[in-house]
């Protein structure tokens, strides 16, 4: 067992971290637990029909059903590398999967029945971190590093030439489609700070979204309604504006859509896993979300 400083000075050491699987009514405004976890879980998605979480576990997909309260793994023949970025598909049969390839160890992106298969690739190029879907199943969207520069590109799901839609300097990440397929919503450090932005899905009309001095916004996720959206934030000063870390104090925050009606809903001990990918109900009421802890040392 290590002392609290070892985890300070080493964020990305996550064997000792105990995981609690969440659920915010946004209407109520009341966090519920669901599950705790004596290990490490990242970034739930909500199942279509509303009945099952999907997250990461140890390289696997795993989904957790919320009747039954169980555990079960998706099975992903040769992906047992992926990491906290995956999204389903809008009909909510395919789930496409971020894996760290054997070959270099870049995350790449693939795609797969829900209910388990042999993944097909979709990014041949890597470093690729998938974030978004388009409503219609045609396009995938995602943050790659290609040149030394950190993007957002889009690419057929059926795989295909990719195309590069921002070029700004520093890190744009977390690419999520509005609802109406109109928008992408992603999180820029080009202002100094991580803000949350949008764009149009062609990349025109690059528009700021927040103006937040205090903080460093990321990973914008949109309900399924498309009238609200909630993002993670980090302290300015707690981390460098373009990393998002494990271990660390965050908040939920919840705004409108069109920018209005900003608020933080949760301070939670987590960052890193915690919310990196669209986890909202097909209700457009609730969202999922992991906190986490630290063995015996509890949070920092």
């Amino acid at each position: 067992m290590h002392n609290a400083d070892f985890y300070r000075q080493n964020p990305w050491f996550r064997a000792d971290d105990e995981s609690f699987l969440m659920i915010f009514d946004a209407e109520t405004g009341i966090s519920e637990q669901i599950a705790a976890f004596d290990g490490l879980i990242e970034a739930p998605n909500w199942s279509k029909d509303g009945e099952a979480l999907y997250y990461n576990r140890s390289g696997r997909i795993c989904r957790y059903d919320l009747a039954a309260g169980k555990e079960t793994v998706v099975p992903s023949d040769y992906a047992d590398n992926c990491n906290n970025d995956h999204v389903l598909s809008p009909d909510g049969l395919s789930i496409a999967v971020s894996h760290g390839t054997r070959e270099d160890g870049q995350s790449r992106i693939y795609t797969l029945p829900l209910t388990g298969g042999i993944p097909r690739l979709v990014t041949p190029l890597g470093p690729s971190y998938l974030h978004g879907w388009s409503p219609d199943g045609r396009t995938l969207a995602y943050c790659a590093e290609r040149g030394g520069e950190f993007d957002i590109y889009t690419i057929p799901a059926e795989g295909g030439v990719e195309r590069r839609l921002t070029d700004s300097a520093g890190l744009n990440d977390g690419p999520e489609y509005s609802p109406d397929g109109a928008w992408i919503w992603f999180s820029s450090v080009r202002t100094g700070l991580m803000q949350v932005w949008k764009m149009r899905a062609d990349g025109s009309e690059e528009t700021q979204m927040t103006f937040d001095g205090d903080r460093n916004s990321w990973f914008p996720h949109i309900s399924p309604d498309g009238r609200r959206v909630v993002f993670l934030a980090y302290r300015k000063g707690d981390t460098a504006p373009d990393k998002h870390l494990p271990h660390h104090w965050v908040e939920l925050r919840l705004m409108d859509a069109d920018g209005g009606d900003l608020k933080t809903v949760e301070r939670l001990f987590g960052g890193q896993g915690t919310i990196n990918v669209n986890s909202w109900a097909p209700d457009s009421r609730r969202f999922a979300y992991v906190k986490y802890r630290i063995r015996g040392i509890g949070e920092l």
